[in-house]
């Protein structure tokens, strides 16, 4: 299948360029990095992405391996740049007509009152089952791709507020790993044990930072996804979109969510983990979360002001890794200057 590699239209890298303060700029210019993203485009044309949602039978989706996170190592990085708070609230699913996709009528209006069962949230999760309603249900998804290698995989990803209304975020090593970019790259909202309720979402160009590109450095593990529009209608008109903020204060309470496919788990259900972040001390400058999601959770969202009675909150990190000697803690990157310039990039770009 023809996959052309280029980069995103000088508009939307010009604008990200734009929106890297200056002292994130000098410092990426000093590390001989350019402050704008990297960015690659992942289908060009309606032919080529109906082919890439055709690839993805319920079959190869059920079959695909989890994607096993790098392992982390010691750079010469200072870590993420931080600059000026920012962030942009997100947004419940419009009231418009039902969705409907192989048959299914989901109805993407408003959003489920809190109950009873809700009061049951555990503030302290180390990795529990989401069986509550609420936005982070319907935004939060699988993502499937195949590997350079000839490998289907998985990873999670979330749908998040954004201009283009096509934006999902997901970690790093979900776009590219080991020097090569993923391929057939589909985002899943709402995943439901092989069944897709608003459909496949086939992504149309793939942004991440310098640093991951170049070196895959772990601090840097953040990607943007712009995904095609899927029977006339965006990404986030259908399911909403998450919040997303940046340079926010470190060791807050978090909620992260994914998709853990790896032993225990098996990719079937949305977990969830909870709890005070804490700073890596190890190797890395990324923050910490008692969690035993396993592979496969790559890429869930984390978030901060998380809220239990609409499933909404500001996306702040993504699941990234864990170490071998603590399997029941994971990493997620600082969403810094270089994170938000991936975004405000991906939702300047063009989704066709």
């Amino acid at each position: 299948m023809h996959r052309r590699v280029s980069l995103l239209s000088a508009v939307a890298l010009a604008l990200a360029g734009a929106l890297v303060p200056a002292g994130a700029a000098q410092a990426g210019a000093a590390n001989g990095l350019d402050p704008r993203p990297a960015g690659w485009t992942a289908t060009d044309s309606q032919a080529e992405r109906r082919t890439v949602s055709q690839y993805w039978t319920t079959r190869r989706m059920l079959a695909a391996q989890p994607l096993d996170a790098p392992a982390p190592r010691r750079t010469q990085s200072r870590g993420p740049s931080q600059g000026d708070p920012w962030a942009t609230r997100g947004a419940t699913t419009t009231r418009r007509s039902p969705w409907t996709t192989r048959g299914a009528a989901w109805s993407v209006g408003g959003t489920t009152p809190v109950t009873a069962a809700r009061r049951s949230l555990v503030p302290n999760s180390p990795g529990l089952q989401w069986t509550d309603a609420g936005a982070v249900v319907r935004t939060t998804g699988r993502v499937f791709f195949t590997t350079a290698d000839g490998r289907n995989s998985s990873c999670s990803g979330s749908a998040v507020t954004s201009a283009n209304e096509s934006v999902v975020i997901t970690a790093g090593h979900c776009v590219k790993l080991n020097g090569a970019a993923h391929r057939n790259w589909v985002f899943v909202p709402a995943f439901d044990d092989g069944r897709r309720p608003f459909g496949t979402w086939v992504a149309s160009a793939m942004l991440t930072t310098q640093q991951w590109n170049a070196r895959e450095d772990i601090n840097f593990d953040v990607a943007a996804v712009v995904v095609a529009p899927l029977n006339g209608r965006t990404l986030t008109d259908v399911v909403g979109g998450q919040g997303v903020a940046f340079n926010q204060a470190r060791q807050r309470q978090m909620f992260a969510f994914g998709y853990p496919a790896a032993d225990p788990f098996d990719g079937s259900e949305l977990i969830y983990c909870s709890g005070r972040a804490f700073n890596d001390t190890v190797m890395t400058r990324d923050q910490g979360l008692r969690c035993n999601m396993t592979g496969g959770s790559s890429g869930g969202p984390w978030f901060q002001g998380f809220d239990e009675s609409t499933g909404l909150g500001w996306l702040n990190s993504v699941n990234s890794f864990t170490y071998n000697f603590a399997p029941n803690f994971m990493f997620g990157p600082f969403f810094g200057d270089e994170a938000m310039a991936v975004y405000q990039a991906a939702q300047n770009t063009d989704a066709l």
